[in-house]
């Protein structure tokens, strides 16, 4: 299938167990007490009376990761692609001539980002998003970086608890948007953000269910989400679907934080070939009251039409990663019934190409407002390499299941740091590397010179080194660990190691 791409250049736009169900039944009783394709329309006309119809686009990403300025490793099929100027620009190409239109995200908006918008702990991002009109967003495991509390200051606004204000003359306002949390709870079922966000057009209502995957305590520091529970997504989703119901809504979608992937990944971003992963059960155990899915987690595209429980197709889209691709859903909904009509709702994958989009100076200007702060923090050199050290894949940093040099470096880097107390080997997770480190100059810097930012992007977590003494039995089942359960979204996620330690996974 060929790819779908925009041009805005005066060209036509185009393993744990299950949580018990009590959190669940709380949370559920927690809510209670609250109160531009044409396709789809045309086919209308010929078989619908005039004005029965309800025509609503849906754009949709996931995974931003804070990449406001462009990433030259961020390709689709080898063309440079997306970046905050140019996702922004995409989104309001697509958005013009639509009457009723809505603009999603599935998570990973923010955390895991390069220096540009890490370094401020992610308020160029969430400046970026609203620039873009982003309507509403599920949180993602990386919102829980720098835990609820930080969550809740992003969507908020405020200074920073310990950094303060980085312009005092202009404080920080927060997110536009609403992240929505459904499947975080406390023990009283109470969640940190709403669990779903309604939205009506004409006499049509879209209720939005937003929520990160349930493994999400497994991924992020205990100290951040202290106290609060991840749920199932199907379960949670599906105890929902009443109270929106109640409500009056016509039409509901799922924001959700976990996905699949193509066979072989990435795949074509507008295909839907071999899918699989979380996503095929999770949907199958989704109420068919549920009308879409979007999903993120896995960083690639997907544009299926998956079957719910009832036969029915249903539409799962993923968008890639890092703004490269959009997700443009039509969905068309009959006034009658109040029903989303599915055999006329259609989706396409759109990939961003930078080459042939004009960057939106929206968020042009929120880059030119930031960088003044970044060159002073981020251009200092910090270190110097002699050529390119990629993560895993080919382009660098598209598959997580082989040998890194990246991961291998820094599993390096922490057995030296920690050889003073008696480590021997150090052990380093795959998706901890976000970067490559390049010879080649990113900017005035100089070939071979390592900056503050780049080493920042390369490893942006504030991770704590642990040493401890481990048996030959605990080091085995830690690499055997590398092989994921039936069904992952990847199925192998092979570990930086550092130098010395070689073995033979099929013998063990």
């Amino acid at each position: 299938m060929s790819v779908s791409t925009i041009n805005t250049g005066g060209v036509d736009a185009v393993g744990k167990q299950r949580r018990t169900v009590a959190l669940l039944v709380a949370l559920v009783t927690a809510l209670a007490s609250l109160g531009a394709l044409a396709a789809p329309a045309d086919a209308a006309k010929k078989n619908d009376p005039p004005g029965q119809l309800v025509q609503i686009q849906l754009l949709a990403f996931n995974d931003y990761h804070g990449h406001v300025t462009p990433d030259a490793a961020v390709v689709v099929d080898g063309a440079a692609a997306g970046g905050g100027e140019y996702l922004s620009a995409a989104l309001k190409s697509l958005r013009a001539g639509n009457k009723y239109s809505l603009t999603v995200a599935a998570g990973d908006l923010v955390g895991g980002s390069p220096a540009f918008s890490g370094l401020f702990h992610d308020e160029p991002s969430v400046e970026s998003l609203n620039a873009m009109g982003l309507d509403v967003s599920s949180v993602g495991n990386h919102e829980f970086d720098e835990g609820v509390t930080e969550l809740l200051r992003l969507q908020n606004g405020g200074c920073h608890p310990v950094d303060g204000c980085y312009f005092p003359s202009m404080p920080f306002a927060g997110a536009n948007f609403q992240w929505l949390a459904a499947n975080t709870v406390d023990v009283d079922g109470n969640t940190p953000l709403p669990p779903y966000w309604i939205k009506q057009f004409e006499s049509v209502k879209i209720g939005f269910i937003g929520m990160t995957l349930e493994a999400t305590d497994t991924l992020v520091a205990a100290a951040g989400i202290q106290g609060w529970d991840f749920l199932d997504e199907a379960e949670t989703a599906n105890a929902l679907v009443p109270i929106l119901k109640a409500q009056g809504v016509d039409a509901i979608v799922v924001l959700l934080h976990e996905g699949g992937s193509q066979t072989p990944p990435p795949g074509d971003v507008d295909a839907c070939v071999g899918i699989s992963g979380p996503i095929v059960a999770i949907n199958d155990a989704l109420s068919p009251a549920i009308d879409v899915v979007i999903t993120g987690h896995t960083h690639l595209p997907y544009n299926c039409l998956l079957a719910d429980s009832a036969g029915q197709d249903r539409i799962v889209t993923s968008a890639y990663s890092y703004g490269r691709v959009v997700s443009e859903l039509d969905l068309v909904i009959d006034k009658r019934t109040n029903d989303i009509r599915r055999d006329l709702s259609v989706s396409t994958n759109h990939a961003v190409i930078r080459a042939d989009i004009t960057p939106d100076p929206a968020v042009t200007a929120i880059i030119d407002k930031w960088q003044p702060l970044f060159d002073a923090a981020g251009n200092t050199p910090v270190g110097s390499i002699t050529a390119d050290i990629n993560r895993g894949g080919n382009p660098p940093g598209s598959d997580r299941g082989v040998e890194s040099p990246a991961g291998n470096l820094v599993a390096d880097a922490q057995a030296w740091a920690t050889s003073f107390n008696g480590a021997q080997m150090a052990f380093m997770n795959p998706g901890g590397v976000r970067s490559d480190l390049k010879f080649a100059q990113s900017g005035t810097e100089g070939d071979g010179i390592v900056t503050f930012g780049e080493a920042f992007t390369f490893q942006p977590f504030g991770n704590t080194l642990v040493t401890y003494a481990m048996t030959g039995a605990q080091i085995k089942s830690v690499l055997q660990q590398q092989c994921q359960p039936a069904g992952s979204s990847r199925p192998f996620l092979h570990l930086g190691v550092s130098n010395g330690v070689t073995y033979d996974l099929s013998k063990t």
